[in-house]
C-alpha cells in the first residue's frame, strides 16, 4: 500500500499541473480578447474572428509551456483543446474561452504488479472577459464591473469622434462602436483637462480629487521629475475600485499646471520621458484587434519590438452621465474607456505637448440601471478577466 501511495501522489501532482496549466491558458486567452477590443464591438464578425484565432495561439502557447507529469505539454490536438463560447460568427459582449488538458500516457511505477502501466490526468478551465455594455441593464443581467487603477480623469459623455454620447446613459449601450478605430492625435481631439467651473466638452476631462482617487503611497515608479499626489494617481495605480453606477468627486480647485503634470505623469508612467515607450502595432491597419509592442525602455526590458499582452500604456478612464451643465460633484460614473497613452511610443508630442495623444482600445458601459455586485475581475481592465471555473 506504501508503494501505492507513490503513484497516487505522482498522479495527483500531475492533476495539478494539468490544472494550473489550464488556468493559465484560459486566462491569458481571455486577456488577449479583453485588450483587443472586441467585446466594445461584437458584431464586427471579422473581428471577432481574428481574435479568436490569436486568442487560441496564445492559449497554447502558454499551454505548451507547462510541464505535466514530467514532460511538456505537446500541441498535437489531443493534449490541448481550445473552445471559445461563443462561436465567431454569434459575437459576444462576454466570451468565454474553455481550455482543457489531457494526459493519457502517464506511466506508473508499482502500480504496474496489478497490470497498470499508463494513467489518464486531464483538467478544464474557462475564462471569461466580461463587458456588460452588450447586455441588458434594464433587465438586471448586465452587472456593473468595478476596475481598479482608474485613471484620475473623469470624462463626459461626448463623442469625439462624431456621434452624441460614448453611452447610452440608461442601459451603457456603446452608441458609437468605431469609436475604436477613431484617431484621436488631432490637437483638437487630444485628452486635456477642463476648467472646472466651465461646461462639459469633447475628450476634456474633469480631475477628480483625492477622495475618489486617492494617490498610492507604494510601487510608484521612478521618474525624473518629484511627483505630486495627482501625478502619483496617474503614474501608480489607485488601489480603491471605482464601481460602474457609482459616484465620484470632482476637484474644483483652481489647477492652473494641471497639464503640464498630466504630461509629465503620462510620460513617468509610459515610460516615455526619452520617447521609448511602448506603442501600438499598426502594421496591420489602425482598427482592431490592437497588438502591443514593447519599447526600447519598457522596465521588464523585453527585446525591442516584442507583442505584449499588456503595457503600462493601457489606462482606464470614467465616463459620468453629463448634461450641458457645469456638473455638480459627485457625479454618476456610467461606462469606462479605456486607452492607450501615447500610442507612438513618444511623450509630448507637437504642436502642443500638454494635450496626451490616445487610442481608444475599449469601451465599457453600464448605464445608470446596472445592479448586482459588481464584478472585480483579474488585474486593471475596464473589461473585466476572470476565472469561472473550476
Amino acid at each position: 500500500m506504501a508503494a501505492l501511495a507513490i503513484d497516487v501522489v505522482t498522479f495527483y501532482t500531475a492533476r495539478s499541473e494539468a490544472q494550473l496549466a489550464a488556468d493559465g491558458a484560459a486566462l491569458a486567452a481571455a486577456r488577449v480578447i479583453a485588450n483587443s477590443g472586441m467585446t466594445s464591438d461584437p458584431t464586427n464578425f471579422t473581428l471577432v474572428a481574428n481574435v479568436e484565432i490569436l486568442a487560441r495561439t496564445v492559449a497554447t502557447q502558454v499551454a505548451v509551456h507547462n510541464k505535466v507529469g514530467g514532460r511538456y505539454l505537446i500541441d498535437n490536438g489531443t493534449e490541448i483543446t481550445i473552445n471559445i463560447n461563443p462561436s465567431a460568427t454569434a459575437g459576444s459582449a462576454n466570451p468565454q474561452v474553455t481550455v482543457h488538458i489531457s494526459r493519457n500516457d502517464l506511466p506508473t511505477f508499482f502500480a504496474r504488479i496489478w497490470g497498470r502501466t499508463q494513467v489518464a490526468v486531464s483538467a478544464t478551465a474557462t475564462a471569461e472577459a466580461y463587458n456588460p455594455s452588450g447586455l441588458n441593464a434594464a433587465a438586471g443581467d448586465a452587472p456593473p464591473v468595478a476596475p481598479v487603477c482608474v485613471k484620475p480623469w473623469v470624462l463626459p459623455n461626448l463623442d469625439p469622434a462624431g456621434a452624441s454620447t460614448i453611452f447610452d446613459p440608461a442601459s451603457g449601450a456603446i452608441t458609437d462602436p468605431g469609436l475604436l478605430s477613431a484617431d484621436l492625435s488631432p490637437p483638437g481631439t487630444r485628452l486635456y483637462s477642463q476648467d472646472p467651473a466651465s461646461p462639459p466638452s469633447q475628450w476634456r476631462y474633469y480631475a477628480g480629487d483625492q477622495l475618489s482617487f486617492l494617490a498610492p503611497t507604494q510601487s510608484v515608479p521612478t521618474c525624473t521629475v518629484p511627483l505630486t499626489p495627482y501625478q502619483k494617481s496617474i503614474a501608480g495605480c489607485v488601489q480603491s475600485p471605482i464601481a460602474c453606477n457609482s459616484m465620484v468627486n470632482l476637484d474644483s480647485s483652481a489647477y492652473p499646471t494641471r497639464d503640464a503634470e498630466t504630461r509629465q505623469a503620462v510620460n513617468c508612467l509610459t515610460h516615455s520621458e526619452n520617447d521609448n515607450g511602448d506603442s501600438l502595432d499598426t502594421s496591420g491597419g489602425p482598427s482592431p484587434p490592437f497588438v502591443f509592442v514593447a519599447g526600447d525602455d519598457n522596465p521588464l526590458a523585453p527585446p525591442p519590438g516584442t507583442k505584449l499582452l499588456v503595457s503600462d500604456s493601457v489606462v482606464t478612464v470614467p465616463v459620468y452621465n453629463s448634461t450641458g451643465a457645469v456638473p455638480t460633484s459627485p457625479v454618476q460614473v456610467i461606462g469606462f474607456v479605456q486607452l492607450f497613452l501615447n500610442p507612438d511610443g513618444n511623450g509630448g508630442q507637437p504642436p502642443i505637448p500638454d494635450r496626451i495623444k490616445t487610442k481608444v482600445i475599449n469601451l465599457v458601459g453600464c448605464g445608470t440601471n446596472a445592479t448586482g455586485q459588481p464584478i472585480l475581475g483579474n488585474g486593471a481592465s475596464a473589461v473585466a478577466v476572470r476565472l469561472l471555473s473550476p
